[in-house]
């Protein structure tokens, strides 16, 4: 077990980073910056179109796939995340979990793409698509193709067991600590409820989704702003803080200057990727299913979908912690103390009920996460054996949660981030793979006279119209 840890601990240091720095560096590059000059476009294409009539085939709203895929990217990484990586890296790692993301933008976009691209129709008529279909249908290697998507298909189901456990646990001790009820009853809570969603498929996720993540990050992000706000006088010094120790570090971490901006940097693009999910390929399993006419359309919600999950959830969280000043407490660099930082800042603020918040709000981002990250095991069983096999998984994965929730089969979670490495490879070995294809759809969508071109016209003659 030791050993496995020790594995694990060294995969998502500094390869994970590197391998996904590099990658998401060479398709914006490849991309053309697009995050950056098309900015406004986006917004009006996603945001702009919420409750508007959507264009093209589909299952779901385009919507309503952003809040699925959400569901899955906004949790504990959050909230608890966050801390660690201010306390292990100093303020400055906020910085670079920035620019990650940034950069992440354009794996994002690359990955949906390819996902609504590469979908099908399953035997009950509902789209479905992710890696495993554009690695089977896109790669030019057919036998390669088959090999990538079995072997997604295979660890993703695999590490979503102890994935489920872990975050069931989570939300058991929380309630336990919070309100003093039993494990056992609440895993059979959490399954019930999350069994009554998954069961209902992607058209029930979806509904439910819609509804529910913009209502609590909203709730969070609101308490995180108040936090700030009765922080004012702090907010400059906090953002000083973080872009000049994003390249001059002073955190206590040991070495020279150069290990300590090295620990820094690593930890800044550690927790965006963790949070934000770019290079998992579980976003596309979610947006593969939404109603569009041009895989890009889709994939502009994958920009939405960091911004909202990083740019803005993980930065409240990052300023309530920095700007109330709990992580400088001498008892902050404590492992146990360090993950509850956003807890206290919120407790300092507004007392016993700050805490209370915390821990339902935590309760709540992991709930919504257990309920997507079942439909999307239950989508690589459906790919490699039918939709029975789906059904069956949905099945396991609901005991898991009491399992998890009691804290059992934790020898099971030593092997979560192994696994998650086993998901993250083949995908960017897909992307790698197909990135010609994503630039070709790239360039299809901005220079065609269908799409960019004819929703520019139309904005224009809306404004001449007025």
């Amino acid at each position: 077990m030791e050993f496995i840890t020790a594995v694990s601990d060294f995969l998502w240091g500094y390869p994970v980073v590197i391998i996904l720095l590099l990658t998401s560096i060479y398709l914006t590059v490849k991309l053309k910056f697009f995050q950056f000059r098309y900015p406004v476009h986006i917004f009006k294409q996603t945001v702009g179109q919420i409750g508007r009539k959507t264009r093209g085939d589909g299952t779901v709203t385009p919507f309503q796939t952003l809040t699925t895929a959400l569901s899955s990217t906004i949790g504990a990484a959050n909230i608890v995340g966050v801390p660690v990586a201010i306390m292990l890296g100093g303020p400055g790692a906020v910085f670079w979990m920035w620019v990650i993301a940034i950069l992440g933008m354009g794996l994002k976009f690359g990955e949906i793409t390819l996902g609504a691209h590469y979908r099908e129709k399953n035997a009950i008529g509902e789209y479905v698509g992710g890696p495993t279909y554009y690695m089977k249908n896109g790669i030019k290697w057919p036998l390669i193709g088959k090999i990538l998507a079995g072997w997604y298909a295979i660890f993703l189901i695999l590490e979503l067991i102890p994935s489920i456990m872990v975050q069931s646990n989570s939300v058991a001790s929380t309630i336990e600590d919070t309100f003093a009820l039993s494990p056992l009853v609440t895993g059979i809570v959490v399954a019930f409820f999350v069994g009554i969603v998954v069961f209902g498929g992607i058209k029930r996720i979806g509904a439910v989704s819609s509804i529910f993540v913009p209502a609590m990050a909203l709730l969070y992000i609101i308490a995180g702003l108040i936090v700030i706000l009765m922080n004012v006088q702090a907010i400059p010094a906090a953002f000083a803080l973080i872009f000049t120790e994003a390249f001059n570090p002073t955190a206590a971490l040991g070495g020279g200057a150069g290990a300590v901006l090295a620990e820094t940097i690593r930890w800044g693009f550690a927790r965006g990727i963790y949070s934000n999910e770019a290079g998992l390929g579980t976003s596309p399993i979610a947006h593969s299913a939404a109603k569009t006419d041009h895989p890009v359309r889709q994939a502009l919600w994958g920009v939405i979908e960091v911004l909202v999950d990083t740019l803005v959830i993980c930065t409240v969280t990052a300023l309530v912690v920095i700007v109330s000043g709990v992580w400088q407490h001498e008892d902050a660099t404590d492992g146990s103390v360090r993950e509850a930082l956003t807890a206290r800042a919120f407790g300092e603020t507004f007392g016993p009920a700050g805490s209370t918040m915390v821990s339902l709000a935590l309760i709540l981002f992991v709930f919504s996460t257990i309920t997507v990250v079942v439909f999307y095991g239950a989508r690589q069983a459906e790919y490699l054996f039918g939709l029975w096999a789906g059904t069956a998984m949905k099945t396991v994965y609901v005991i898991s949660i009491i399992i998890g929730a009691i804290g059992g089969a934790t020898t099971l979670w030593t092997f979560l981030d192994i696994m998650l490495f086993m998901i993250l490879l083949p995908n960017i070995i897909a992307i790698v793979l197909m990135s010609p294809k994503i630039i070709e759809l790239k360039n299809e969508y901005f220079k065609s006279d269908h799409y960019y071109k004819k929703d520019i016209r139309e904005e224009k003659e809306l404004k001449a119209g007025k």
